[in-house]
């Protein structure tokens, strides 16, 4: 799933996961601090431009040039700015210390790159500063409601647990939930949810 597959996908008028956030992003939104917000595989935006209109800066990086054009029209629809970055996520270095959350949603990446990015957003948050995280878990497999059909892209809340060890989780749950977000999500779903804080 690299830039091309997500550019024809994403290039659309249609808002293939919506315009509106991801539920679980919405339900824990008045638990990131205030300050920057930096969101990661953010595809069209909806994360981004809602944490925006509570007043957080935010910085959207995707890989698709489509979807973040439309990111940037949602924003402006909406009546706030973004700021995006054009990059994949195993070429993107997550500045230490800085931000006040972190936000990943259906995130799904190789193994080795996605500790990577999980260890680079501990150490990225400021003191006080939440990882946010909805991803499928293997579950999910038994559903044709979206995500990856790769196993090694899913997430299990033990593996999350030790790939973000530092972070006191507040969250930290695998669920079934009715995941309906466009066209891409939509129908039952096996989902781990994430809110993590650094307290250091």
């Amino acid at each position: 799933m690299d830039a091309e597959f997500w550019n024809q996908r994403y290039g659309t008028q249609q808002y293939i996961y919506g315009e509106t956030p991801n539920a679980f992003v919405a339900e824990i939104a008045s638990q990131i601090p205030a300050g920057p917000v930096l969101c990661l595989a953010e595809g069209e935006g909806r994360n981004a431009v809602h944490l925006a209109t509570l007043g957080h800066p935010v910085t959207a990086v995707d890989q698709s040039a489509a979807g973040l054009a439309k990111a940037r029209r949602l924003a402006s629809a909406r009546g706030v700015e973004i700021e995006t970055v054009l990059t994949d996520l195993e070429n993107f270095t997550i500045e230490p210390g800085v931000w006040s959350g972190i936000v990943a949603t259906f995130a799904h990446l190789p193994p080795a790159i996605r500790r990577q990015v999980h260890a680079q957003a501990v150490r990225g948050l400021r003191s006080g500063g939440v990882f946010v995280l909805e991803a499928y878990t293997p579950a999910q497999l038994a559903f044709d409601t979206g995500g990856p059909k790769s196993p090694e892209l899913l997430m299990t809340l033990p593996g999350l647990r030790a790939e973000l060890a530092g972070l006191e989780l507040l969250v930290g749950r695998e669920i079934e939930r009715e995941v309906i977000e466009g066209n891409g999500h939509t129908g039952r779903g096996a989902v781990v949810q994430i809110l993590a804080r650094r307290n250091e």
